[in-house]
């Protein structure tokens, strides 16, 4: 794993160190599922701010760890502001097409359920 030089910077696996078990497990959270969807239908990075879960700072502070430490997210700080994007190419080199089937299955699944969440 990438290890900070600083307290600013924030450790991130390198694309060779993401493990499929551990994003799978990062993706099977609906709240994390709503972030990385929230990130994946815009431009971008958003900051942690943009998010509103309906759950405690802490608790959201932790799913957000969860998806950098799998390495679903890159997280740097800007300002005041820690900003997050989507690592899209590393896991579509990793694994095809996984991070859009996901994705696909999460919007059929909230359609379904009625949940635009």
């Amino acid at each position: 794993m990438t290890t900070a030089t600083s307290t600013r910077e924030l450790a991130h696996p390198a694309r060779e160190e993401i493990r499929l078990e551990s994003v799978l497990h990062a993706l099977s959270d609906p709240m994390r599922m709503r972030v990385v969807r929230s990130l994946a239908a815009g431009d971008g990075e958003l900051s942690c701010s943009c998010f509103v879960l309906p759950v405690t700072k802490s608790t959201s502070t932790h799913h957000f760890r969860v998806l950098r430490e799998s390495g679903v997210i890159q997280q740097a700080y800007r300002g005041t502001a820690k900003m997050n994007g989507l690592r899209r190419a590393d896991l579509d080199a990793l694994f095809p097409g996984l991070l859009d089937s996901v994705l696909d299955a999460a919007r059929r699944q909230a359609e379904r359920l009625g949940d635009d969440a």
